[in-house]
């Protein structure tokens, strides 16, 4: 996929790509949250896993979504006010 600037983008592929990006989002939050949850789990039963970094190093891509999705926002909203 080639990336554009979202000023070049239609409204209409700005407010699939929110919705895609919010969805992703949400389900790769979930799944981090569980597998930190788990492996918390396994660290307090078992001892150290290593297996509670990945969550821990997988936090700045949701970081990066959520700073994706409000450029977005910011986007649309200047279209909608003009």
């Amino acid at each position: 996929m080639k990336n554009q600037k979202l000023s070049e983008r239609n409204t209409a592929d700005l407010k699939k790509s929110e919705k895609s990006i919010k969805t992703i989002t949400g389900i790769l939050l979930g799944m981090l949250l569980v597998l930190f949850m788990l492996s918390l789990y396994i660290t307090f039963t078992k001892g150290f896993t290593a297996l509670l970094i990945i969550p821990i190093t997988l936090m700045p891509i949701v970081i990066l979504n959520f700073n994706t999705i409000n450029e977005i926002k910011k986007e649309l909203k200047s279209r909608i006010e003009n």
